[in-house]
Formats: C-alpha cells, structure tokens, sequence
C-alpha cells in the first residue's frame, strides 16, 4: 500500500515509515499539517496516518479540509491525548480511527490492516506510463521484456515521475520525497539519480525520457 505519515517528531516517523516498509508497504512523510494537504491533493494514498499535534494546521483541521473535498482515503489519527473527547472530535472530523501513543508495532500493523480491509481498497501492485511499469512490490523497473532493479532511492524518484507524468518535479520536491524532508541531500545527488535513471532507461530500450526544464525541474516524456 501507499502511505502517508503525517509526523512532526521524526524519531516516531522514522519508526513508523521502517515498521510498514518491513511489511512492503510504500511511505511518504510530512511534517506539517499545509504539507499534508498538499500531498494528499497531488498524490493518491490507500491510507493516511495523521497526527493531532501538527505545525501549521493540526490534524483535526487537516481531516475536515480532506473530508470537505471529498477525499475519501482511510485516515488513521495519531496521538498522545487520551481523553474520550479528544477521540470523538477526530472521528467526528471524519477520520476511520484512532489510536493512541505510545503504542506496540503490532497494533498499529493490525489496525491498518483491518481499515483497508473494510474499506474495500483495491490497491495497487504497480504502476505504469506508456512502455514502462513500475512494480511497487518488488521494486523492479519492465519495458517489454526486459526488467532492471532499482535501487531504494530510484525507486522512490521514478515512483514519483510515473505517479504524475505530465508533471513537472522540482529538485526540492524530489529530495523531500526520496530522501526526506531533514535530509542534506542536495541538487547534486538529484541529478546524480536522474543519470542513472536515464541509463536504466536506454538499457530498457523504453521510448520514455526524463526531461529536464532549466530551473524548474524534471517530468517524463515520450521521445519516440
């Protein structure tokens, strides 16, 4: 599954993001509630993790933004508070359910689980743009009959490219994705990945390109 961790303490988001990526599944992470909403605007999520104490807009009002725009993605809400009040707000807000910090690796698990499954989700193994597929799975890039492996860091880069093709992805966009938002990552191992994406590319034989516009950023194009 896709998921979003909405975490403003990134000692709890990076135990959260290593607890679902060992069971496969895929993670992003905001720490800001404005950051949040513009993620799950631009994005398509299967589930959403969503702490109550957030800079900028708190949970509560982050859940209502979503609910008012339709967006129906389960949300799990997150928190220290423990009174019953508190819970019925989040609910009421329109979130799925409620858990409570601290809480044990196999709780969390279970309630994610149970949420999608009562939901219904059809979620997605892979994702593709016109020759090339992307399995969220196994990680593996295919054109054809070919296939390539693609490192943590690829994967997380050509994720976000074939998520949203036509798009055009700045630099900062795509550090904050693949490296995090508190990393020291730079330009430079941008363009550092984007060359071994292109490679991996003509190795595949895939029409597909990775464009570069001058100061803005990079979006997929098909050079055939």
């Amino acid at each position: 599954m896709n998921i979003l961790i909405v975490e403003d303490e990134s000692s709890l988001a990076g135990a959260l993001e290593h607890i679902l990526q060992k069971e496969g599944h895929v993670t992003d992470w905001v720490s800001d509630g404005q950051s949040a909403l513009d993620f799950i605007r631009g994005f398509s999520y299967d589930l959403i993790l969503l702490d109550v104490m957030l800079p900028k807009l708190d949970g509560f009002a982050v859940v209502r933004q979503v609910r008012s725009e339709n967006i129906s993605t389960p949300v799990l809400m997150l928190t220290a508070r423990t009174t019953v009040a508190d819970k019925v707000n989040g609910l009421n807000a329109g979130a799925d359910d409620y858990l409570t910090k601290p809480f044990a690796p196999e709780e969390l698990l279970a309630r994610v689980n149970a949420m999608t499954r009562r939901k219904g989700e059809v979620i997605m193994d892979e994702i593709s743009y016109e020759d090339l597929v992307l399995s969220l799975n196994t990680a593996k890039l295919s054109c054809g009959g070919k296939e390539v492996q693609l490192s943590p860091k690829e994967f997380q880069i050509t994720r976000l490219l074939l998520s949203e093709p036509k798009m055009t992805f700045t630099k900062e966009l795509i550090i904050s994705r693949a490296w995090g938002m508190d990393s020291e990552a730079t330009d430079n191992n941008v363009e550092a990945y984007i060359s071994f994406l292109r490679k991996k590319l003509r190795y595949l034989k895939s029409r597909v390109g990775i464009k570069n516009l001058q100061k803005i950023g990079y979006h997929l194009e098909n050079e055939s």
